[in-house]
């Protein structure tokens, strides 16, 4: 992870996609059946990717749904490493002690 923060999907989906493609979010929505306020929301980084919404993006512009899910999973690490309340909680985390028995 970088210290940088990755693009998220709302930056992608607007910046790379929507306006490039002169497509409006109203256009989006009608377009993948999906209500204007959940595009307006995922634009706005107010809403995460889920694996349906993921499955929609990736039929109406073309690419994986995949691509969806890792620009998600990248913005949601980097939050959670990056959070210093989040963090702490993490890193209260203790590995198990893996016992070894003898082999008879």
């Amino acid at each position: 992870m970088t210290r940088r923060k990755p693009v998220t999907v709302g930056a992608m989906l607007a910046q790379e996609f929507l306006e490039p493609m002169g497509i409006t979010q109203a256009d989006l929505a009608a377009r993948s059946g999906l209500p204007r306020k959940h595009v307006n929301e995922l634009c706005r980084d107010r809403r995460g990717v889920t694996a349906d919404t993921a499955l929609i993006l990736a039929r109406v512009f073309g690419n994986s749904a995949e691509f969806w899910l890792n620009t998600q999973r990248r913005t949601d690490l980097w939050e959670a490493l990056n959070s210093p309340k989040r963090r702490t909680r993490i890193q209260r985390a203790r590995p198990i002690a893996v016992r070894r028995t003898a082999a008879a």
